[in-house]
């Protein structure tokens, strides 16, 4: 066999066995793309995303869209050739595993976690609407989670509204934290509460809870970072009572990066007139109950799914300004909000045409 022949032939002999060496080879990498993007002023599914009953609401007009990423499973195992196509892709973006799965968390724990946390957007972004709205929103602070094998364990329960910690009042849920870690672990704690069936049964008959119970336990140590503090095993959070019905309707979405347009969303169906002048405009942000938008993930892949669906405006968290700037899609203009009357205040420039005016990032 001719020299040249020869060697052309182990070329691609080598070629061949690295490119099969590649699928097989697994890489610590996950991909992240853009994801749907649904207008919370729509339907979805064929039923609207916002439903609200027993409060007039007024028609709306233009798109204020939520928007989404898709990201590859906990499980799934990214091999190399997979990992180069994503890199070089432009509307992908492949990071480190642990990146999106922190902690080693499994599939189920992080989708467990999402879900938790796209409820508890859609509770604060109500809340921030309605206080936008001057509407009264009754809050207390409630036990959120209770850890396995804690000393509250047993004791305390989801749903139950913590009154007070060793007689002084909670008003808010890092209260709880301030108030236990006053002892040392090994002392004991008292929590008054009101359980969570007679919390239910006072909503349910609209009256105020009247069956409280106090409840001792016996602190332990906390080993988060190496701190020696005392806990109960417990985190607490908060739960409201609206003086009407919201429901949103949205499956298979999680985290709390919608929060944001979803309070948009409310405000616009609970005011006369059209929020957006007809304009679409699409957005994300976490949303507190005082209104104050935080930054999320995957900034780059929504305002490409956005665009993608026609949005001409993107409502970008102030901290992710600077990553959303670096490579913005043709023909969105990406406006800077750091709250609720930020988000506002521009809606208010793009129905009026006063679009120079507008906070935009980078700018």
């Amino acid at each position: 066999m001719p020299r040249r022949t020869a060697t052309m032939l182990a070329s691609t002999l080598m070629l061949i066995a690295l490119l099969c060496a590649g699928v097989f080879i697994p890489v610590p990498y996950a991909e992240m793309s853009p994801g749907p993007t649904v207008n919370t002023l729509g339907d979805h599914d064929g039923e609207p995303v916002l439903q609200i009953a027993g409060k007039k609401t007024y028609a709306t007009s233009g798109h204020l869209n939520m928007t989404t990423v898709r990201v590859t499973s906990a499980d799934y195992r990214m091999n190399l050739v997979e990992a180069v196509y994503g890199w070089l892709a432009h509307d992908n973006k492949v990071v480190p595993h642990e990146t999106l799965y922190p902690d080693g968390k499994t599939e189920e724990q992080s989708t467990q976690e999402n879900a938790e946390e796209f409820s508890q957007s859609q509770e604060s972004a109500k809340v921030a609407a309605l206080k936008q709205l001057d509407v009264p929103v009754k809050s207390w602070v409630i036990v959120s989670t209770v850890v396995k094998g804690s000393p509250a364990e047993g004791k305390l329960h989801a749903g139950d509204v913590i009154k007070a910690v060793d007689g002084t009042v909670v008003k808010a849920p890092a209260d709880v934290a301030k108030l236990v870690t006053k002892h040392k672990p090994g002392q004991k704690v008292r929590f008054t509460v009101v359980p969570a069936k007679e919390q239910a049964a006072a909503e349910k008959e609209k009256r105020t809870p009247t069956k409280t119970q106090d409840i001792t336990m016996t602190t332990t140590t906390s080993d988060d970072d190496g701190e020696k503090r005392a806990i109960v095993g417990i985190s607490a959070g908060t739960d409201h009572t609206f003086p009407f019905t919201i429901d949103i309707k949205l499956a298979d979405v999680g985290g709390p990066s919608a929060g944001l347009m979803f309070a948009l969303g409310i405000y616009d169906k609970l005011t006369p007139g059209s929020l957006t002048g007809g304009a679409f405009v699409a957005g994300t942000g976490t949303i507190d109950d005082a209104g104050k938008v935080g930054p999320i993930g995957g900034i780059e892949m929504k305002t490409v799914g956005a665009r993608a669906k026609g949005a001409r405006y993107f409502l970008t968290p102030a901290d992710n300004c600077a990553a959303a700037a670096k490579d913005t899609p043709d023909g969105l203009t990406l406006i800077k909000v750091g709250t609720i009357q930020d988000a506002l205040g521009a809606l208010k420039d793009i129905r009026s045409g006063a679009t120079a005016d507008l906070p935009k990032c980078g700018k």
